[in-house]
């Protein structure tokens, strides 16, 4: 064939092309706009366009995929339920204009599968939907919908359905014969009734109802064997069907914020189940989760529970987070540190005089919340210093009471407490032995029994015998306070396990950088010192959580090194020479204790300071220029 010719067939496509995509926008020949021909439809066209533009609707033929949400839709465009329905004429029309753009066929167009009509101002769903046979994902999540087709019974390949944050009253039974729904989204409705037919759902793995009016839910809620996760918070329940106990998959519950008096005992057959939220409703009681033992977050604050029974801590032994606030707990069993792996507890505004010493021993522990109780037991300063602190004077209590509980006369004998301190309590305690050197001897002894914590505190040091380097790679605690160091030697940033540092009533006036490896460090106690700044080194310690620096000669805040500190709780700078408080101090918002009283400076006043730590950090940001 001449070149001529392939250039004439290619015009005619050209032509025909041109001449179909005109018919489409209502035009004739010419290209120009054929009013008598089209009318109604045209008009119909032109709106459609104008909410969704062709190429939209090209892309969406080609992957399946149409994504309209945040378009203020009223109404959905009839073109979307028509979308899979292409004639023989629009197809021949449709290949030769593909065939000169980019080289797509016809033929490899796909059927809708994905819709998103996500926060537009829909009323209503067309009963057309069910044209769209072939939908796995509907999202119409974020709309005004007050109530939905039967139709919707027909998209029988859903298997994610999202009608969140609507109006909806009532649900069509035909949802719940949707064999391969998998996820089901229907929080923020106002659903008060759940069908029975929900337990047709047996291949449903996610399902939230929160934020509805149910005031019950049905027992076949038991039969959703594959459900993983099922929320229902922010309702009305005031009882749970014994049947949640057969959800054999199931690894979070979420039944905050209802009217629970009482939690059936068969929740404790649920063996997957991982996470645990009660919180919010008027249990007085927790049930014996005796097969939960992959539970790692129970969350039962804000209820009326009076105990914690030990048969409850024996069930729940791998848990991590531990929520118990506000209730009217008054005492705590020993059995507590059964919990090896706890994480968090809090204790928060219960009725609590008193907590065991042996939660100091509790290994995993990291925050334990215990302020609003009348605690009889523990001064308030050392429960406002920190879960540090807190820990270190349960675990010092627990070993006063050891010592005092012994029959051999330890307490008098200094060999001996040294010895019963390195085999049980593995701490080499030299502290008020007038030492001016460590024995090397002793390091030996206390590194082959594995010791965690280093009292060397009251006596004459000056430096750090280099043989207590073989006791670096293990301990956690060390007391360097009340002896004489006017300098640190640099053997202390070989402790890379250190968790606790007591440098205070020395003569410091600054810190090596070679702290810097200190990255476990959560409480540093440096003060009675000579510091005119805080070193600069600390700023390196991104997990610490205490600094103590009182009594010192500090002039100025460093407020841009504090900020590295992101878990700083308590700041002590009481009686330095602190002239000026800048406001942005008040940026430091995780700061639960910040102690300023004892400086020269005159702003904020006294009466401001006494107000406390979260009254000074809003009165300091307020005063941070715009």
């Amino acid at each position: 064939m001449s070149r001529n010719s392939d250039n004439t067939r290619i015009s005619r496509v050209k032509t025909r092309g041109s001449a179909f995509s005109n018919q489409l926008k209502g035009r004739d020949s010419k290209g120009k706009r054929n009013v008598a021909s089209f009318g109604a439809h045209d008009t119909e066209l032109h709106y459609e366009e104008s909410v969704i533009h062709p190429q939209i609707l090209k892309q969406a033929r080609r992957n399946g995929h149409l994504n309209l949400s945040n378009r203020s839709m009223a109404e959905v465009p009839n073109i979307v339920w028509n979308i899979n329905k292409i004639t023989p004429e629009e197809g021949q029309q449709l290949s030769l204009i593909m065939d000169e753009t980019d080289g797509q066929r016809w033929w490899d167009q796909v059927v809708l599968n994905k819709l998103i009509l996500a926060s537009n101002k829909l009323t209503t769903i067309s009963s057309e939907i069910s044209n769209l046979v072939d939908l796995t994902v509907l999202d119409v999540h974020d709309n005004q919908l007050t109530c939905l087709p039967d139709t919707l019974g027909d998209l029988l390949a859903l298997n994610k359905l999202n009608l969140g944050h609507n109006h909806l009253e009532t649900l069509p039974k035909n949802i719940f014969f949707l064999k391969e729904l998998r996820s089901l989204f229907l929080q923020y409705n106002q659903i008060d009734v759940l069908d029975e037919d929900v337990g047709h759902l047996t291949l449903l793995e996610h399902l939230d109802l929160s934020y509805n009016k149910l005031k019950s839910v049905p027992y076949t809620l038991g039969y959703l064997s594959h459900l993983s996760k099922l929320n229902l918070s922010n309702n009305k329940l005031k009882s749970l069907p014994p049947e949640v106990g057969n959800m054999c998959a199931l690894r979070c519950l979420d039944i905050t914020h209802n009217a629970l008096t009482k939690l059936p005992d068969e929740i404790g057959n649920l063996f997957q189940l991982e996470q645990l939220f009660v919180r919010h409703n008027q249990l007085v009681c927790l049930p014996f989760l005796k097969s939960c033992t992959s539970l790692k977050e129970l969350q039962a604050g804000n209820n009326r529970i009076t105990e914690v029974s030990e048969g409850l801590l024996e069930t729940i032994k791998c848990v991590k987070i531990l929520d118990l606030r506000d209730n009217k707990i008054s005492t705590l069993p020993e059995k507590i540190t059964v919990l090896q792996e706890l994480e968090r507890l809090d204790l928060t505004n219960n009725s609590l005089s008193s907590i065991p010493y042996s939660m100091g021993t509790m290994p995993c522990l990291k925050s334990l919340l215990v302020e609003g109780n009348p605690m009889r037991s523990i001064r308030r300063d050392i429960l406002q210093q920190g879960t540090v602190h807190l820990l270190r004077w349960l675990k010092s209590r627990m070993e006063d009471n050891l010592f005092t509980r012994d029959s051999d006369g330890i307490s008098s004998d200094h060999q001996q407490l040294d010895k019963h301190a390195l085999h049980v309590m593995h701490i080499l305690d030299l502290s008020s032995k007038d030492l001016k050197n460590i024995p090397e001897e002793l390091v030996k002894k206390a590194a082959t029994e594995e010791v965690t914590s280093i009292n060397l505190g009251k006596n004459a040091l000056t430096d750090i015998s280099p043989c207590l380097d073989i006791l670096a790679s293990k301990v956690s605690e060390l007391n360097l306070s009340f002896n004489k160091f006017s300098s640190l030697p640099q053997i202390i940033g070989n402790f890379s396990k250190l968790v606790y540092l007591d440098l205070r009533n020395n003569q410091l006036g600054d810190l090596p950088l070679g702290l810097s490896k200190l990255s476990t460090l959560r409480e540093l106690n440096l003060c009675n010192n000579r510091f005119e700044e805080i070193p600069t080194v600390v700023f390196t310690f991104s997990k610490l959580e205490i600094l103590f620096a009182s009594d010192n000669k500090i002039t100025f805040i460093n407020v841009s090194g504090l900020a590295k500190l992101s878990v700083l709780t308590t700041l002590d700078l009481r009686n330095n020479n602190i002239t000026n408080v800048p406001p942005e101090l008040g940026n430091l918002r995780q700061l639960r204790s910040l102690l300023l009283e004892g400086n020269p400076f005159r702003n904020p006043r006294p009466a401001i300071l006494a107000k406390g730590t979260p009254a000074l950090l809003n009165y300091l940001r307020d005063r941070i220029p715009c």
